[in-house]
């Protein structure tokens, strides 16, 4: 795992960034004081070293099971009960893996139900499962969420009248809370398979638990690797000085942006397999640092693509916005642009150069141009994309966040907000015990 963080195109020097050191040991001292209390939400910071081993072990047979009797595992949650597994299994698969074979892919197929209501997606979805073999993996800590709650009727029914039952049964496993709620209520009535969600981390950290875990392992990605590069990262950031913390320092240059007016981060990438981990920081950020009227709001852009949408705004618009650019400095795949005797698309002056290499010069231009235009820079870059660097930059992430959000004096691990917007839902439905 190698991440480096560059902080020089933002035009903040180093020692402003240090005048927030004592400050910063405070808090990091405060969150590994929480980190062991089953009753806070920071379990999280110790979970590469301290997860359920014997659990790990299950979940990796369970994966093989639904490797051998599933062409399709339906993951059914919202937020980071869904977020998380698919940014890693979208970084770290083909591109285009929903379109491959079985024999292409080698592995079950993941898709995912419970993110929303439409039924124009939920029967889309029951289309492309047709009379394939498929498992369910529902995870929800209290069962009663209503977007996955509905899609786990819809879908439980389709089941059990598929295969009966029985067999059923043996096709569902749960992740829920280890000791409550109506989903683990239904699981001991079923004999469903369980997993658990840790009490002491909550969702949008959750993606290296079995919340994540099932639906990674079951996409043929190694878990194993995942923890570790994980555990490089805890390692490398259990460091209390800033000023040889890049993480800290990251969480700390953010906070310094949003004083100068920098209200809005936009995080890059320019490779399309980092949409959904970009999607995932969007959930992790805004649902940690948006309260009390405060907060960074988060945006995201696919780049060089959106240069053609969004460029004109991040050049000339708003200067309200600093750019978080992920990326990493290893292609995969190389492609050699060729020479062509017309020549009439004029781009034989490219002509024998690697397309890795035009895509990170578009991305050093691109950076020259926003900085220039009054858009900081800050820069994560990642060795290659693997299981260890994902796993390292997933741990990287949560913890600026936790910092991050503790700088700006608000709580990063509750999300009061998201209650208003339900309790109109229910009024509206006429949900008992809910009225106007």
């Amino acid at each position: 795992m190698d991440i480096e963080v560059k902080l020089s195109k933002t035009g903040i020097e180093k020692k402003e960034v240090l005048k927030y050191k004592e400050e910063v040991e405070k808090i990091h001292k405060n969150l590994l004081s929480r980190a062991n209390d089953e009753n806070d939400f920071v379990g999280w910071m110790h979970l590469p070293t301290n997860y359920d081993k014997k659990e790990f072990k299950r979940i990796e047979a369970a994966a093989k099971r639904i490797n051998k009797d599933s062409d399709i595992l339906l993951v059914i949650g919202i937020g980071g009960s869904y977020l998380g597994a698919r940014a890693v299994i979208e970084a770290l698969s083909s591109s285009f893996y929903t379109m491959q074979t079985l024999k292409q892919r080698k592995h079950t197929l993941v898709l995912f139900a419970g993110n929303n209501l439409s039924p124009n997606y939920i029967n889309d979805l029951i289309d492309v499962i047709g009379d394939k073999d498929f498992s369910i993996n529902v995870i929800s800590k209290s069962g009663t969420t209503t977007e996955p709650a509905i899609a786990f009727r819809i879908f439980r029914e389709i089941l059990e009248n598929k295969y009966g039952i029985d067999e059923a049964r043996s096709r569902i496993y749960v992740t829920t809370d280890k000791s409550r709620g109506a989903l683990k209520q239904l699981s001991k009535e079923e004999g469903y398979e369980t997993f658990v969600i840790p009490d002491n981390i909550g969702g949008r950290f959750s993606v290296l638990t079995a919340v994540g875990l099932l639906p990674i392992a079951t996409a043929g990605i190694d878990i194993e690797k995942l923890m570790k590069g994980a555990k490089i990262a805890e390692d490398a950031y259990n460091d209390s000085n800033l000023k040889y913390n890049e993480c800290y320092q990251y969480a700390v240059m953010r906070n310094i942006l949003y004083k100068q007016g920098k209200t809005t981060e936009v995080f890059a990438n320019y490779e399309p397999k980092m949409h959904y981990m970009t999607e995932w920081l969007k959930q992790l950020y805004g649902e940690s640092e948006g309260k009390d009227k405060k907060g960074i709001f988060p945006a995201g852009i696919d780049l060089t693509t959106d240069l053609h949408s969004m460029g004109q705004y991040m050049q000339d618009g708003l200067r309200n916005l600093f750019e978080t650019i992920v990326y990493t400095c290893e292609s995969k795949s190389k492609i050699k642009i060729n020479s062509d005797d017309d020549n009439l698309d004029g781009l034989n002056y490219l002509a024998g150069k690697d397309l890795d290499y035009i895509n990170k010069k578009a991305m050093e231009g691109t950076i020259e141009a926003h900085v220039s235009g009054g858009v900081p820079n800050i820069i994560i870059k990642m060795e290659k994309l693997d299981e260890e660097n994902i796993g390292g930059l997933i741990y990287f992430f949560e913890l600026s966040c936790a910092m991050s959000g503790s700088l700006l004096k608000v709580n990063p691990f509750n999300q009061p907000g998201v209650e208003e917007y339900k309790k109109n839902m229910f009024t509206l439905l006429e949900k008992p015990g809910y009225t106007k």
